[in-house]
This record gives structure tokens, C-alpha cells and sequence, in this order.
């Protein structure tokens, strides 16, 4: 969550997370509003709608969809909770761009969410899933 100048170029960075997702995202300014996820674009990275239109909402919500290009490196968890971190990160880096932060504060789109997977208990099959009860 911070900015870095390399070689004159100023780009912005933050670090979203989401369930056991981390990303780790560069805004460079003056861009074309490309999304590029792992070195692959948004479309072929995302096959759901949905979980490019979770990724593009804290742009949208600012009105700067166009005005950075947005590179990520995201690992761990499903693909709705790398959605979930890389909207957490743009979000992060937004602020230090000092773009509109009551507008993302407003949507929610600066708080991680804290849900996580409930651990397995012994004698369970899963979390809280039990064995069929058996009177006889």
C-alpha cells in the first residue's frame, strides 16, 4: 500500500485478500483500462460474468475505469475469492491514488471480508456435517 516511482513511471499498489486468496495489485496511470490478471487478460482469466464485473466495480464506483491499467498477481483459493482480493486490492490502491475513498467506503469495497472456512471437528464427517443417528 504504497507508491513506487521506478524509472519516472508512478504506479500505485495494494494488497487485497479474501478467504485464503492474496492479490497484489499495480495501478499505473494514464492507461487504457486493460486488466491483467497473472499475465492473462481479464476475459480469459474469468469465465464468469460476474466475477469480472466483482473485479471492475471499485473502478467503476470512482469513475476511472479507463484511466489506469491494472495488473495483478493473485494466488490461493477458489476463483470468487480471487475476485473478492483483487476488488479488496483495487480498491487499496485507489486510496493511495487518492482517488474517491468515501465512495469505495460507501460501497464496502475497502473492508476484507472475514469469513474463512470453519475448521473440521473430529468425530464429524466435515465442519458440522455428523455420522446418521442410529437408534438400534
Amino acid at each position: 500500500m504504497t507508491k513506487v516511482v521506478l524509472k519516472k513511471k508512478v504506479q500505485f499498489i495494494g494488497t487485497g485478500r479474501r478467504k485464503k486468496s492474496i492479490a497484489r495489485v499495480r495501478l499505473v496511470p494514464s492507461g487504457t483500462g486493460a486488466i491483467t490478471i497473472n499475465k492473462r487478460d481479464i476475459d480469459d482469466y474469468f469465465p464468469l460474468d460476474t466475477l469480472k464485473y466483482i473485479v471492475r466495480q471499485p473502478l467503476e464506483a470512482t469513475g476511472t475505469t479507463t484511466k489506469y491499467d491494472v495488473f495483478v498477481n493473485v494466488d490461493g483459493g477458489g476463483t470468487t475469492g480471487q475476485a473478492g482480493a483483487i476488488r479488496h486490492g483495487i480498491a487499496r490502491a485507489l486510496v493511495e491514488a487518492e482517488e474517491n475513498k468515501d465512495a469505495l467506503k460507501k460501497a464496502g469495497f475497502l473492508t476484507r471480508d472475514p469469513r474463512m472456512k470453519e475448521r473440521k471437528k473430529y468425530g464429524l464427517h466435515k465442519a458440522r456435517k455428523a455420522p446418521q443417528f442410529s437408534k438400534r
